[in-house]
């Protein structure tokens, strides 16, 4: 039997969290047996390729789900999961579900569609994404004297400007002049934020300029993952603070 899908590792919720698995990615020996019990892994089963060796790559997959399903009654396993699936609720509304109950995103798929490796138009990965306003504080340089990627910070529940992350995607190649032109002249001797101490190669700035990113999630010490730079806001600097920690949410 041969199964795609991913191994994955949940939180105290039952849920994925790309956080808990990067604490198992980087083993170069078996884990230790605290470290299985701490952070317990499954594998997803999101479709099968092969059974019993007949190659069941050209099926639909409306009829490779339903020998999923089938199978995984015969394999019960607590390592082995298939993820539920619906047909018949619109993928808006599925989305909206998923950011409720802090999932990642969903994965649409053609049902008459056969299993093709790689990218394909008949399944498509849509990732819940947030938004949030950021404070400008720091900049790594670019070529030809743009703007690279920018260091962004937001105040915390005590009122400090403490850092964000950063975000290095999204701009296109006027955005980053125009950010470079906006941002020369508010030079700052020293980091706005004192988590800036340790950081080297970034020119930092005075906290004048307020932007929007998107991004998957946002851990309090990890930063901001997968963001993405959606424009400058004219929010008060003072009115800009902290995301929702993943790590924190209550389930």
């Amino acid at each position: 039997m041969v199964l795609d899908g991913e191994i994955v590792a949940v939180d105290e919720h039952g849920r994925p969290s790309f956080r808990r698995l990067q604490r198992r990615w980087p083993q170069q020996r078996r884990p230790s047996v605290q470290l299985v019990r701490e952070v317990p892994t499954r594998f997803l089963a999101f479709d099968v390729v092969n059974i019993d060796g007949e190659d069941v790559m050209h099926w639909p997959y409306r009829e490779r789900r339903e020998l999923l399903d089938t199978l995984m009654v015969m394999e019960r396993s607590p390592a082995l999961t298939v993820p539920r699936h619906w047909t018949d609720v619109a993928p808006a509304d599925m989305l909206a579900i998923c950011a409720d109950q802090h999932h990642e995103g969903i994965v649409c798929k053609r049902l008459d569609s056969p299993y093709r490796s790689g990218r394909s138009r008949d399944w498509i990965k849509v990732p819940v994404r947030a938004t949030t306003e950021a404070v400008i504080v720091g900049a790594f340089a670019g070529p030809r004297g743009e703007v690279g990627a920018l260091i962004l910070a937001a105040h915390d529940e005590a009122g400090r400007l403490v850092l964000l992350g950063q975000v290095g995607t999204g701009f296109s190649g006027a955005e980053r002049r125009r950010l470079a032109t906006l941002l020369a002249g508010t030079e700052a001797p020293a980091p706005p934020v004192a988590e800036g101490a340790s950081m080297s190669g970034v020119q930092w700035f005075k906290p004048r300029y307020v932007g929007e990113v998107a991004y998957r999630e946002y851990h309090a010490g990890k930063g901001l993952r997968h963001a993405s730079w959606k424009g400058l806001r004219s929010a008060p600097v003072s009115a800009v603070c902290l995301p929702r920690d993943a790590g924190a949410v209550a389930g």
